[in-house]
């Protein structure tokens, strides 16, 4: 598997790629879409970086593993192609924006947009087998994405975290120089737990708040 990574975050990355858990896990990665049926497809597993280039994040989502049905994972935490059902939990961050945005609108369930805009859709976890929820947890994803996190926080200002559920919530102490940056936590968007603090949390609504405040460009959710 050769990285193909945006410029900007290549030369930010190119130590951890160099790195024997890397060279390990792109190992593990290469012989794992040899043998089983992998999601994303190869040429997408670099696209939360690939759509936004390192020098424009402004806000980091924080996933867990990519969906694992067919057609779903498109590289892009929460994130479908278009033409493909909204899965429950994107329709719940919908429902939010709507919360937040009495005019938003949307089509379909490609994020892609919001990369364009700064947004890092990052999974902690990378590629999944079909069918296999977690099935590619502890092969070395979690310890580059855990590294992505901390360069993001020790190398940017004024960045925006949204950490949703449990499992984001944990990569907090990831994030150094608290102080110069927003981190916005609340339940996970799924059926079973956003209305225990996911609805009313006004994330969106606060980041475009934030973004204002330090004169930067609001997200057009």
């Amino acid at each position: 598997m050769k990285v193909k990574i945006d410029y900007t975050w290549e030369k930010e990355l190119q130590q951890i790629f160099n790195n024997e858990f890397f060279i390990k896990l792109t190992n593990s990665v290469r012989d794992e879409y040899k043998n089983h049926e992998i999601y994303p497809p190869g040429k997408d597993i670099f696209n939360a970086f690939n759509l936004c280039p390192f020098n424009k994040v402004k806000i980091v989502i924080l996933g867990q593993d990519p969906y694992h049905g067919k057609n779903q994972a498109n590289g892009l935490c929460f994130s479908v192609n278009k033409g493909i059902s909204i899965p429950p939990s994107l329709k719940n961050i919908y429902k939010e924006l709507k919360n937040n945005f009495s005019d938003f609108q949307y089509e379909n369930g490609d994020l892609s947009h919001w990369s364009s805009q700064g947004v890092l859709l990052l999974n902690s976890i990378l590629t999944v087998r079909k069918g296999l929820p977690g099935s590619h947890k502890d092969i070395g994803w979690e310890k580059f994405t855990d590294l992505v996190i901390n360069i993001i926080s020790k190398r940017k200002k004024n960045i925006v975290f949204l950490l949703w559920g449990s499992f984001a919530k944990s990569k907090m102490n990831l994030i150094e120089n608290k102080n110069q940056h927003l981190i916005l936590s609340s339940t996970h968007p799924s059926p079973f737990s956003a209305y225990n603090g996911f609805f009313g949390c006004n994330h969106f609504k606060k980041t475009n708040d934030y973004l204002k405040k330090n004169n930067d460009k609001i997200i057009k959710w």
